[in-house]
């Protein structure tokens, strides 16, 4: 049964790259949504791009045919695109802006929630100020939720360019949102360090102002999910995926250059484990091609797995009966980790310990439950390996019960509810470093 919403609002509107991408956000748009059915919200929207616009992008895409419902109440929206081919760009932001001046223009009091700037804020905020101008009641608050490659892969990108106004554009369409939260306190100092490269350049007072009130919001994980599996559902995927009983080292993380699989494939033959485990790479991404020709080249090409239709429901039970889980992800000039979801997920499901490094916002994701291996060095991923497997069934458990003791925290209505009170705070105040 639903809870009683506290708020006023009756509906939230989540503006983000939905399923089936593969990406974090994704992933947490939908505990948010699904969250906010728990807390009371009758109308519950993701407004999302089309699918044949993502096949087109180039994003890493989960099959289609593997991809879980949502609750009902919960409804997608993949606004069509306006215009024919003599608009040059624009046509499918131009859909999603107009299905949003629709859907704050018909008197349902709603919070309007944007995962990544750049274009979703900026949809946001084009909406807003059209549905205000069109003199019909308006009854909607905004948060702007910034990710790293917000401003990396945008900001940052603008200002080495001397692009500055661009770079302008992205933070003062942020700073316009009710509410401005990031994925990490990293984040936020990422943002804020942009912010005063745009105001070297240009004389503004962005810097200032995103210190002053951006605010801090962990990314929401069905912690439930998680929990619980039944061990013979579980030995099905394992057997399934041809690892009935055989233990395993798990990656399982887009494949991408920052996620650092190349140290791990040479960690893993260094760490002389080869015998007692495998080494099991799961994961979609740009680098996927070139991920399998180096697995296939590896003199422990046998000992080594490349899974890339890994689905939701396998996830948990991947992670849950691996000996270790390795993630050394390291910063790129196109992305630094953020925040860390996958190893979240990991820390919940169970199993053996978490491997990575403290690249960006991991520290924030994984506490002290992790073993922490410094960036790109194969040597210290092989004795970090060893130790893993060496580890007695009761080392193991502790692990396992200290890093999921530490993820809990990041359960969507916990991160659902100090959002919502964050956005409607007079002045949302940026949480202390824990």
């Amino acid at each position: 049964m639903a809870e009683v919403n506290l708020y006023r609002y009756r509906r939230l509107v989540i503006v983000v790259r939905a399923d089936p991408v593969i990406c974090g956000h994704s992933v947490e748009a939908r505990n948010l949504a699904e969250a906010a059915l728990l807390r009371g919200f009758e109308d519950v929207r993701i407004v999302t791009w089309p699918i044949d616009r993502l096949e087109a992008s180039g994003l890493p895409l989960k099959p289609l045919e593997h991809l879980l419902p949502y609750s009902p109440g919960i409804t997608v929206e993949r606004p069509g695109p306006v215009g024919d081919y003599r608009v040059v760009d624009g046509r499918y932001t131009g859909g999603v802006v107009g299905r949003l001046v629709e859907l704050f223009t018909d008197g349902v009091p709603t919070v309007c929630l944007s995962l990544y700037l750049t274009p979703h804020t900026i949809a946001v905020q084009e909406a807003v100020t059209a549905a205000r101008r069109t003199g019909l009641p308006v009854d909607v608050l905004t948060i702007a939720e910034a990710v790293g490659s917000d401003i990396t892969n945008v900001v940052r990108t603008a200002v080495t360019e001397h692009r500055y106004g661009a770079a302008a554009h992205v933070l003062a369409t942020y700073l316009a949102s009710d509410c401005c939260l990031a994925v990490s306190h990293y984040t936020k100092e990422v943002i804020v360090a942009a912010a005063e490269e745009v105001d070297a350049g240009l004389g503004t007072s962005f810097a200032a102002q995103c210190a002053e009130r951006v605010g801090i919001s962990y990314p929401a994980l069905d912690v439930a999910s998680y929990l619980g599996h039944d061990p013979l559902e579980g030995r099905e995927v394992l057997t399934r995926r041809g690892l009935p009983g055989g233990p395993y080292v798990l990656f399982l993380s887009r494949l991408t250059d920052a996620k650092g699989v190349p140290d791990l494939v040479a960690g893993y033959e260094r760490s002389g484990i080869a015998g007692r485990a495998r080494l099991v790479i799961a994961g979609r991404g740009p680098q996927e091609e070139r991920i399998k020709e180096l697995a296939a080249a590896s003199p422990l090409a046998d000992h080594i797995s490349v899974l890339t239709d890994v689905d939701d429901e396998e996830k948990p039970f991947l992670m849950a009966g691996a000996l270790a889980f390795c993630l050394p992800t390291l910063p790129r000039p196109e992305f630094i980790e953020t925040f860390g979801i996958a190893l979240v997920e990991k820390m919940l499901a169970g199993g053996g310990p978490v491997i990575t490094t403290t690249t960006g916002g991991v520290p924030e994701a994984v506490g002290d439950t992790a073993m922490i291996v410094p960036v790109q060095d194969p040597d210290a991923i092989a004795e970090a390996l060893r130790r893993a497997v060496d580890m007695s069934d009761d080392e193991r458990s502790a692990w396992e019960d200290r890093a999921r003791g530490y993820a809990l925290q990041f359960d969507r209505a916990v991160v659902l509810d100090r959002m919502l009170e964050q956005a409607l705070s007079p002045a949302p105040a940026s949480p202390r470093r824990r």
